[in-house]
């Protein structure tokens, strides 16, 4: 469903659209994102998706004061799909608790210019954040600050020299499935920073503060921060998905 909220303006002349509510059950508050929102608030009072949550709770549960809204994990800005909030501090910590465990199940569709080969398998690499550049790279094992990222992947579609590809992610590394599919020559269709070309399906200049990639958190499977039963979040795939010719097989 979507809130009640109008869509309006960032401040910089683009327009931040209504939210798509996937799921509102007691502490818990699940949403689509749209790609390119951020997930959590940066300065320059630039719109992001916890800002929007924050006014919709405000609104309409009639919350006085500031919202408390916890951020247990986050999506990159071009990426869209499942996000999880929390709406007190022990829902949060519960919720960040299943992340750092990595007892949730996290399941992502790409979009890859290239058909992976083999058509599915195990990724595992090390990768080292750039802070300052918003970039990782892939290292030798043993480089100093780098991290682990491992995650499993099948084909389950191919058209022309195109895959779309399910992906499931067992670590949550900073552009982990944009650098360890780019870097083997499998890049995201739209995902210029990790190999991509340079223009979208309708030929116009990639824009990596708008520009989406394909790449969608379809799924998230965890339990429920009170009640401790499972809960699966699935969200619908982005309209401009449309263009890359992909639908989702039945039976995932």
């Amino acid at each position: 469903m979507s809130s009640d909220l109008p869509s309006s303006d960032s401040g910089s002349g683009a327009r931040v659209p209504r939210l798509e509510i996937l799921r509102e059950d007691g502490p818990l508050i699940a949403l689509n994102k749209p790609s390119g929102l951020l997930t959590q608030g940066v300065p320059h009072a630039q719109a992001s998706l916890e800002g929007l949550v924050k006014q919709y709770l405000k609104e309409q549960h009639h919350k006085p004061g500031n919202v408390y809204l916890g951020v247990p994990h986050r999506l990159d800005r071009p990426v869209s799909g499942v996000v999880v909030f929390a709406k007190n501090s022990k829902a949060a910590d519960r919720l960040a608790e299943q992340f750092r465990n990595r007892s949730i199940r996290k399941t992502y569709l790409a979009v890859v210019e290239s058909v992976p080969l083999p058509t599915e398998g195990t990724l595992t690499d090390w990768l080292l954040k750039d802070a300052t550049a918003a970039h990782v790279s892939v290292v030798s094992r043993g480089t100093e600050g780098s991290k682990q990222a491992v995650l499993d992947y099948e084909v389950i579609a191919v058209k022309g020299k195109r895959a779309l590809v399910q992906i499931e992610l067992h670590t949550g590394r900073m552009h982990q499935i944009r650098v360890q599919f780019g870097s083997r020559g499998w890049p995201i269709v739209g995902d210029k920073q990790y190999g991509a070309v340079l223009t979208d399906e309708a030929g116009r200049d990639y824009n990596p503060q708008v520009s989406p990639i394909g790449l969608h958190a379809w799924r998230l499977v965890l339990k429920h921060p009170v009640r401790y039963d499972d809960i699966r979040l699935e969200a619908p795939l982005p309209r401009h998905w449309a263009e890359y010719g992909f639908v989702i097989p039945r039976g995932l």
